[in-house]
């Protein structure tokens, strides 16, 4: 006797919606017209799925009847069609000519944007930190809870990927990536990061190293000056330093990047690398302030915008919060993306939005560095996205790292033993805390290797000395039930000092 298995409804992905209790408009009419402005705006597309009334309402915090109701009306006036055992989905009758960005969006007292002249030469290989993420340990940071993966679905999809290659594919491939994954990376971050992208303007990477790498040969020449975040991530620094940039440290404060100390330091930086959404390492959130500022700047000034985006999907005191680069109408802004947080590091599968008059650009030096990047799991991301299992992966992460995030707040708090400052839990995958006086978070670090505990010294990303001392504790890799017994072994450390 056979068993009939049940087939699953797709899921799909809600667009940014900002729900407000005291806002006079009533709830189903926020998220009716939050749907109704993306499709508008074309961030949502026909024939794109929409969550199930029953998720859409778990993520927002609100009843179920709200959703309902907003459904129901969006149904009605057609702009979704609904059919049994597909779910719900942008109406297939909308129109879905778009009209592709704009060449060159001048605005007002907007200077020229320079790019590189040449290609630097690069310094010894020896400059690069030691330092990889293969770790394994608690509090290691950078890595996601691997055993929770959906290793049976993925493996389903290698193995049909493997039934159906062809010859043709054993050849080389569009340096800028295969159309389907292109096509399902620009309908997630419409949706999903708010950023004004299509297809043809995304280009596949081997991670958001490769996409810092690459950026940089085209828009920067040796000796260019580029602003980073002060602390800040270390492997970018070393980028820049490769390829004979000067780096100018600017300070973070609770609202994100100090512009206007930007601007004091090196008015006329070439460019700005920064960590909206999630700072790196203090978690910090850029404030919508801080945000237009630094898009002004770089239009009066002629600069660049990279923003790395590396682990914006986790945020638990609220939803997701809207990409930089959503806010760019000057196309100042190179978006950067990146599968190691959402999926698995090894991947290596990155991916850059490139503003569109700069494609040529950045595909002439990425074929200059590697040709292209591999297809095979190109292809197998790209059905992985298509079929809901990203989407639906990604929701059950933020649940389960919420929950070994809230462990370590109170384990923190209550086995800890030290008076520590905790920064960056609203999201992420990691905090910071920094420590009293008295304690080196090298030394701290070193002895914690003995125990297992892979912790990351918080002065390690300045680089002013004398730096703040405190520690990087990565919780995504580490269970809630390890967690309590990781931090007392951290307090003996401490202790023993």
């Amino acid at each position: 006797m056979f068993r009939r298995q049940m087939k699953k409804t797709p899921s799909g992905i809600a667009p940014i919606i900002r729900v407000d209790r005291r806002a006079r408009e009533p709830l189903h009419r926020q998220v009716y017209n939050a749907f109704r402005s993306a499709i508008v705006e074309r961030a949502l597309r026909p024939n794109e799925r929409v969550p199930s009334t029953r998720t859409l309402a778990g993520e927002l915090g609100i009843s179920r009847i709200p959703v309902l109701n907003a459904y129901a009306q969006l149904l009605a006036e057609g702009y979704f069609e609904s059919r049994r055992g597909a779910g719900t989905s942008v109406s297939s009758m909308l129109p879905d000519q778009v009209a592709p960005p704009p060449r060159s969006a001048a605005l007002p007292g907007m200077m020229p944007r320079p790019i590189s002249r040449h290609c630097a030469p690069l310094p010894s290989m020896q400059t690069i930190l030691p330092w990889l993420g293969g770790r394994r340990g608690a509090f290691s940071i950078g890595q996601p809870a691997l055993d929770q993966f959906p290793l049976k679905i993925w493996s389903r999809l290698v193995v049909r990927q493997c039934g159906n290659q062809r010859l043709a594919s054993m050849y080389y491939s569009d340096p800028m990536g295969t159309t389907d994954l292109r096509e399902a990376i620009a309908s997630y971050l419409r949706t999903a990061r708010g950023v004004r992208c299509e297809a043809e303007q995304v280009m596949i990477v081997s991670g958001s190293q490769q996409a810092v790498e690459i950026t940089t040969r085209v828009l920067l020449d040796r000796g260019s000056r580029v602003w980073m975040e002060e602390p800040g991530y270390r492997f970018a620094w070393n980028v820049f330093a490769l390829n004979g940039c000067k780096v100018v440290p600017v300070p973070v404060d609770a609202e994100g990047l100090n512009v206007a100390v930007g601007i004091k330091r090196c008015p006329k930086a070439r460019a700005a690398l920064v960590t909206p959404s999630h700072q790196f390492p203090l978690g910090v959130t850029m404030s919508a302030s801080r945000r237009l500022q630094v898009l002004e700047w770089s239009y009066r000034s002629g600069s660049w915008i990279i923003e790395d985006d590396y682990d914006s999907e986790f945020r638990y005191e609220s939803l997701p919060i809207a990409s930089l680069q959503g806010l760019d109408r000057g196309s100042r802004v190179v978006y950067i993306g990146t599968f190691s947080k959402v999926l698995f590091p090894s991947l290596r599968l990155g991916y850059i939005v490139i503003p569109l008059d700069l494609v040529d650009r950045f595909l002439a030096v990425r074929v200059t560095v590697d040709i292209g990047p591999p297809t095979f799991f190109q292809s197998v991301v790209a059905d992985f996205m298509r079929e809901g299992h990203f989407s639906r992966h990604i929701r059950r992460m933020r649940l389960l790292y919420r929950d070994r995030r809230s462990a370590l707040l109170k384990s923190l708090e209550n086995d800890l033993g030290v008076p520590v400052d905790v920064k960056g839990e609203e999201a992420g995958l990691h905090l910071s805390v920094t420590l009293p006086r008295g304690f080196r978070d090298h030394e701290i670090a070193e002895r914690a290797l003995q125990e297992r505990l892979w912790l990351a010294p918080l002065s390690g990303s300045y680089l002013k000395h004398p730096s703040p001392q405190g520690l990087i504790l990565g919780f995504s890799n580490t269970s809630t039930a390890e967690i309590p017994g990781a931090v007392r072994k951290l307090r003996d450390i401490l202790h023993s000092r």
